[in-house]
């Protein structure tokens, strides 16, 4: 992949594929509540630094459409760019409210602890 960007998107989902196969239940991978609270944090300042992500991206989009250079199969280059643009401000108000939801999980999760006994 050429595009240093778009690499670096691909390797962000990647690891969260990573991260999805080493939390399978059956895979017992967690073992103490802190490890989801960390887990749980760190995806947090994953979903806070997205809005940033989108936002970088449709200004690029706005200065690039307003070099008129920009062309498009079908319908007009300035259609498809608002389309795009008004998706990702979507994405970002749907990232922040992610981002809260998170945070009230490990607000939840930042008490608990595991008692050791024989079973464990």
């Amino acid at each position: 992949m050429s595009n240093l960007a778009a690499q670096l998107a691909q390797d962000a989902a990647e690891s969260i594929r990573s991260f999805n196969h080493f939390t399978q239940p059956y895979k017992g991978e967690l073992t103490y509540p802190s490890e989801a609270y960390e887990a749980v944090g760190s995806l947090v300042m994953l979903t806070q630094r997205l809005p940033q992500s989108y936002d970088q991206l449709s200004t690029f989009l706005e200065r690039v459409g307003k070099t008129g250079a920009v062309t498009a199969d079908h319908g007009t280059p300035d259609e498809h760019l608002a389309e795009a643009r008004s998706a990702l401000a979507s994405a970002a108000l749907i990232a922040q409210t992610l981002t809260e939801h998170l945070e009230r999980a490990h607000n939840a999760l930042s008490p608990l602890g595991l008692r050791i006994t024989d079973e464990h």
